[in-house]
C-alpha cells in the first residue's frame, strides 16, 4: 500500500499552518493600502516610478503565495467548506489588488514613451521592468481612465462565478453513478472514474459507462449552459469595455498572440481532417469494429495488462527525460522525493491534474489523479514539463519577468510527452508493446491536436454568437457541439458514429470557463513535436535553445521566444509537420499489421 504522506504534497513548505496563512493574508491587506500612497505621483520622477514598481510587485508575490495556498488547501477536498472560504478570501484580496493598483497603466500612458524611455535610462532599476512598461503603452488603446480601470477591477468580484459554480458542482455536488462492469468492477463514474474507465475492453462495458456519464451530465444541461453562457457575457463585457472588435482579440493581445495563430490553426486542423478520419479507420480495424461509435475512441488500439505503479512512473520518466540533462533529471527526481505533488485520487478532491508554480520563492506543486495506468505515466510527465518551466523561469528570473504564458507552457508539457514516448518506443521489447505505444502517440495528437482545435473553434461560435447578441441555452450549445463533433469525426462519412446523448460534452470541460485557453495545447503540440524532434537528433545547440525558451519565462511576449527557440505558430508549416507524424505513425503501425 503506497503511504499517503510520501504522495501528498506538503503544503507547509508554503505556510507552516491556518494560522501563518492567515497573518500573511493580513499582512498583505495591510500592505495593499500603501499602494494609495503612490496614486497621483508616477509621473514626477523616474525614482518615484520604480518605487511604485518594485511595492507593487513585492506585494503581488506574496498575494500569489497567498492564493496558491488556499487554492491548494481547497483543491485537497472541494467540499470542505472553510478551505473553500480561505479560496473566496483570497480571490477578493486579488481583486482588492487589482482596484488599488488600477491608476497604474493609466498614469504610465500618461507619462508617455519618450518620458518613460528617460526614466529608464536615468534609473538602472527601472531596466527590470523594461518590458511591462513597453507592453502597458502598446495596450493605450484599450486602457481606460483611472476610474474606469477600477470600475473594471471591481467587476473581479463577480467574474469568477461562473467558473467556481462549474467546479463545486462538477466537483462536489452531481451525484456520481455507479454502475456494475461484466466482471463485476462497481465502478463509480466522478470525472477521475470516467477517464479510467471509458476505454475498458468490452465494448458493452464503454458503452454502459458512456450512457451513464453522460446521462449524468444531460440532467444537469440547462444548469451548465447557463454557466457557460454567464462566462460568455463576461468574456464580452471585458472585451467591449476595453474596446476591442472581439473577445478572441481582446484574449490574444494580453499575450500579443497574431489573430492569424487561431485562424491558421483551425484552418489547418480542418484540412488535416482526412487523417483524423484515416486514424480512426485504423482504430475500427485494429479494434475489430465495423461500426465505430464515439465510445470506442479511448481503448488502446492494443490491449495490454501493464501497470504502472507510481515508482515505477516516476523511474520511467526520469528517464524519458535524459536528453535535457543531469540538472534538469536531477531536479525532478528531487522534486519526486520531497513531496512536491499530490499523487492519488479520492473522494471530493479537484479532478484532472495540474501544476502550480506561483510560489515564486519556493517550488513548484503538481496535482494529480494517478491511476495506474500509462496515460497517468503521461500526465505525469504533462505536469513535471509545467513544474520545470516554474523552475527553470523561477531561479533565472527576477520575480517581475518569471510568470510565462500559457501559450508557451503547454510547449514545455507536451515536449515532455513526446520525449517519454520516445523512450517508451526505444525499449518496448516486441511489437506488440511497439503498437501500444504507437496507438497511444496517436491518441494523444487527435487528443491534444484535433480535439483541442475543435474546442477552440466551439468556443469562437459561441462567443461570435453571443457577440451578435443571439442567446444561449443549454440545448444550443449541445447542438452547436454536436454539429463540430459529427464533422471532426467524420459522422456523415461513416466513419465514427456520434449518438446524440453524448453532445453534452461541452459541458464537461472547464477549460471553457477559461475563454480562448485550449487552443493553446494545439498549438504548443506542434511546436513541441518540432522542438524535440530537434534534441533528439541531437541537433546542435537544440537542448540550449529549449531550455533556454524555459528560463526566460516571461521576459518577451510569448510568441516572439518561441520564433527565436525557432517555430512559427503563425505559420501552417508546424501543423502540416503535426499531422505528417501522424500519417507517418499510421505508416509504421499499417506496416507493423502487415
Amino acid at each position: 500500500m503506497n503511504d499517503a504522506a510520501t504522495y501528498s504534497w506538503d503544503l507547509t513548505d508554503i505556510y507552516p499552518s491556518q494560522d501563518a496563512w492567515r497573518a500573511a493574508k493580513a499582512d498583505v491587506e495591510q500592505r495593499i493600502a500603501t499602494i494609495s500612497s503612490f496614486r497621483g505621483r508616477l509621473g514626477e520622477n523616474a525614482r518615484q516610478l520604480r518605487g511604485c514598481l518594485d511595492t507593487v510587485f513585492e506585494i503581488g508575490k506574496q498575494l500569489r503565495r497567498v492564493g496558491a495556498y488556499a487554492s491548494m488547501r481547497s483543491d485537497e477536498d472541494t467540499r470542505d467548506a472553510p478551505s473553500l472560504e480561505m479560496r473566496q478570501a483570497a480571490v477578493m484580496l486579488a481583486t482588492r489588488f487589482s482596484q488599488e493598483t488600477s491608476f497604474i497603466d493609466p498614469e504610465i500612458l500618461e507619462i508617455g514613451t519618450e518620458r518613460v524611455n528617460d526614466f529608464i535610462g536615468r534609473e538602472a532599476g527601472l531596466g527590470l521592468y523594461r518590458h511591462l512598461l513597453e507592453d502597458i503603452l502598446r495596450r493605450q488603446p484599450h486602457t481606460l481612465g483611472g476610474e474606469a480601470e477600477a470600475v473594471i477591477a471591481t467587476a473581479g468580484l463577480m467574474a469568477d462565478a461562473p467558473a467556481t459554480a462549474y467546479s463545486i458542482l462538477a466537483n462536489a455536488e452531481i451525484p456520481w453513478p455507479t454502475v456494475e462492469l461484466n466482471d463485476g468492477t462497481q465502478a463509480r463514474l466522478d470525472q477521475a472514474g470516467y477517464s479510467r474507465f471509458r476505454g475498458v475492453p468490452e465494448r458493452d462495458d464503454r458503452k454502459r459507462v458512456f450512457e451513464a456519464f453522460w446521462g449524468t451530465w444531460q440532467a444537469y444541461q440547462r444548469t451548465c449552459g447557463v454557466m457557460l453562457n454567464s462566462q460568455v457575457k463576461r468574456d464580452l463585457f471585458y472585451s467591449q469595455a476595453r474596446r476591442y472588435p472581439s473577445a478572441l482579440a481582446a484574449a490574444l493581445d494580453s499575450d500579443h498572440i497574431p489573430e492569424a495563430v487561431y485562424t491558421t490553426l483551425i484552418s489547418k486542423a480542418n484540412e488535416g481532417l482526412p487523417t483524423l478520419h484515416r486514424y480512426f479507420r485504423l482504430r475500427g480495424r485494429m479494434l475489430g469494429v465495423s461500426d465505430l461509435r464515439y465510445y470506442d475512441i479511448y481503448p488502446p488500439l492494443v490491449t495490454s495488462d501493464r501497470a504502472f505503479p507510481i515508482e515505477r512512473a516516476q523511474q520511467l520518466v526520469l528517464e524519458a527525460l535524459a536528453p535535457l540533462g543531469a540538472d534538469y533529471v536531477a531536479t525532478v527526481g528531487h522534486g519526486f522525493g520531497s513531496r512536491w505533488m499530490d499523487v492519488f485520487p479520492h473522494p471530493g478532491k479537484r479532478s484532472g491534474a495540474y501544476s502550480s508554480g506561483s510560489v515564486y520563492d519556493e517550488h513548484p506543486f503538481v496535482l494529480m489523479n494517478y491511476n495506474d495506468d500509462y496515460e497517468s505515466v503521461s500526465t505525469l510527465a504533462h505536469e513535471w514539463g509545467h513544474a520545470m518551466h516554474s523552475q527553470l523561469a523561477n531561479t533565472a528570473q527576477p520575480y517581475p519577468t518569471a510568470d510565462y504564458s500559457i501559450f508557451v507552457a503547454e510547449v514545455a508539457s507536451t515536449f515532455n510527452e513526446a520525449l517519454l514516448l520516445e523512450h517508451m518506443l526505444s525499449t518496448a521489447a516486441h511489437d506488440d508493446e511497439r503498437l501500444y505505444y504507437l496507438g497511444s502517440a496517436l491518441e494523444g495528437l487527435r487528443g491534444t491536436f484535433f480535439r483541442q482545435t475543435m474546442f477552440a473553434e466551439f468556443e469562437l461560435e459561441i462567443h461570435r454568437l453571443v457577440e451578435r447578441g443571439e442567446a444561449l441555452s443549454g440545448e444550443r450549445f449541445s447542438d452547436i457541439y454536436g454539429r463540430l463533433l459529427r464533422r471532426y469525426h467524420g459522422h456523415e462519412e461513416g466513419v465514427l458514429r456520434i449518438d446524440d446523448a453524448y453532445t453534452v460534452e461541452w459541458a464537461y470541460i472547464p477549460h471553457f470557463y477559461s475563454g480562448f485557453y485550449v487552443y493553446q495545447y494545439a498549438t504548443s503540440i506542434a511546436a513541441a513535436s518540432l522542438l524535440a524532434a530537434e534534441v533528439l537528433e541531437g541537433r546542435t545547440g537544440a537542448r540550449a535553445r529549449y531550455l533556454g525558451l524555459l528560463e526566460a519565462g516571461g521576459s518577451d511576449y510569448p510568441y516572439e521566444l518561441l520564433k527565436r527557440a525557432g517555430v512559427d505558430l503563425a505559420d501552417g508549416a508546424p501543423y502540416e509537420s503535426l499531422i505528417q507524424r501522424m500519417n507517418g505513425i499510421m505508416d509504421e503501425i499499417e506496416a507493423i499489421l502487415a
